[in-house]
């Protein structure tokens, strides 16, 4: 993967070098018990992506904040949320990882009207799982999304997990011109051809931070979400040693990552434990290091002056599992699923040439098994009875990543390339490596239609989208 935009944060970062605490998303704690439901209004506003003496960029956000609100509620609580249209196009509010109802999925089209301009729609779901989840747009996702409308929801465990400090640090990249403001090039067929739309600019949070105050001793629950159209995510710790204890909102055993790198795919979540194990004064480096010599310096963790304690605390780290049905894997039934298309993949493999040809002349670069969103919104991918357990066994025949994400469920990821995964972890998209076959497996048991595609939001778009049907 060397196809990446090369990054312009140094030069943006020398002119931002102010020490300062990680930017704070402003809350909106949806009580469950009120009648009133609380509002995020979709519209256009600035922001100021670029540290001073940078001026604002032109964003598109949520109540007027980039990203929108911290929406936290507990566990078992409802959540009742009144988006309100401000764009001058239609829009939708789609939560991300969440378990709905599918009338609450919000994808224009599938599972509701698109919200017109002036409009308004009630989302109102109860909150099934704790953890890590995010909301966004499903219409025309690769430039609403791609120009700020989106927030994360975190759901609050009854008996979490001790720290000293939580914190949501949103991952987001931003292509941006000369002049500051967003590249207006969204829906590229270059992109879409290829990995789709990386940005040039990295923020956590809507902010380029220098330093972030940290102190020697302190425990940190970091939740990572990645908001980006395209970017993968491969953040090292500068010699910390995280441990994910959450995997898109679902508890996983605790461990270390492999060669203690944070891999993120577009739409992805994890959560980390942190000990930070520096002495009072040091600093440490979190570096991205997922795209080979484009690596880069995402921020700087600052020890203050004064340690809180002399060692890590000796605190349980495993959260309570979320109240998931299990798959009977031997009784599970088997389905293929062939990603191809794009450049520098495979297109078509035992597909009708003239059929492929037309899909791409009306503009699809993406298949799934041989089709693409224009063949797969008319009919279902599959149809499966609900209560039903299933495998799928998908293989990616292209060049590219994939981040397959499946709406209104969790599965397992049971089976990478044939050997069987460490920890079974429960996810909602999964990165899947040019040419590597994954299994999932999950159980049918949230009845409606429901989207299936890859997080890339260029790869939706350009026709990686299809929808599988849960039959009542």
């Amino acid at each position: 993967m060397t196809h990446a935009t090369p990054l312009s944060r140094r030069s943006l970062l020398k002119a931002g070098a102010a020490f300062a605490a990680a930017p704070i998303l402003a809350p909106l704690a949806a009580a469950a018990q009120t009648s009133a439901p609380l509002t995020l209004r979709a519209g256009k506003s600035s922001t100021a992506l670029r540290p001073a003496p940078y001026g604002l960029t032109d964003v598109w956000s949520y109540n007027g904040s980039t990203p929108g609100p911290e929406i936290r509620v507990k566990q078992g609580e409802r959540v009742r949320i009144m988006a309100s249209n401000a764009l001058d196009e239609p829009t939708t509010i789609h939560w991300h990882g969440i378990r709905t109802p599918n009338a609450m999925d919000g994808v224009g089209g599938l599972t509701q009207a698109p919200i017109e301009k002036g409009g308004e729609f009630l989302y109102e779901f109860d909150a099934l799982d704790a953890g890590t989840f995010w909301y966004h747009p499903h219409q025309r996702s690769f430039e609403q999304v791609g120009r700020g409308l989106y927030g994360p929801l975190i759901v609050e465990e009854a008996d979490p997990v001790q720290v000293d400090r939580e914190v949501t640090w949103m991952l987001d990249d931003w292509r941006m011109t000369n002049e500051g403001q967003l590249d207006d090039s969204f829906g590229s067929r270059h992109d879409a051809a290829h990995g789709g739309r990386i940005g040039n600019t990295v923020t956590i949070n809507g902010e380029i931070p220098d330093r972030i105050a940290v102190q020697s001793g302190e425990r940190i629950r970091l939740r990572l979400i990645n908001a980006a159209n395209a970017r993968i995510f491969g953040l090292q710790f500068g010699g910390l040693s995280p441990v994910v204890i959450a995997m898109d909102g679902q508890p996983v055993t605790p461990h270390t990552p492999p060669d203690e790198v944070v891999v993120l795919g577009p739409a992805m979540r994890v959560d980390l434990i942190l000990d930070m194990s520096g002495k009072a004064g040091d600093t440490t480096i979190v570096s991205d290091i997922f795209y080979e010599e484009l690596e880069y310096e995402l921020v700087k963790l600052a020890y203050g002056p004064t340690a809180l304690r002399d060692a890590a605390p000796d605190w349980p780290m495993t959260l309570t599992p979320n109240p998931l049905s299990e798959p009977d894997i031997a009784a599970a039934t088997r389905h293929q699923i062939v990603f191809n298309g794009g450049m520098m993949g495979q297109m078509m493999m035992g597909a009708d040439r003239g059929a492929m040809m037309e899909q791409i002349r009306q503009g699809s670069m993406w298949f799934i098994n041989g089709k693409a969103a224009m063949d797969h919104l008319a009919a279902p991918l599959l149809s499966l009875p609900l209560g039903s357990s299933h495998i799928f066994e998908m293989e990616n025949s292209t060049g590219w990543p994939h981040p397959i994400h499946f709406h209104g469920h969790s599965f397992r990821v049971i089976a990478r390339n044939g050997r069987p995964t460490p920890h079974q972890e429960w996810q909602d998209t999964v990165m899947m490596a040019p040419e590597e076959r994954v299994e999932i497996a999950f159980v049918a048991d949230n009845p409606g239609d429901w989207m299936f595609h890859c997080h890339i939001l260029e790869h939706q778009a350009a026709g990686m989208m299809g929808f599988v049907r849960v039959e009542v």
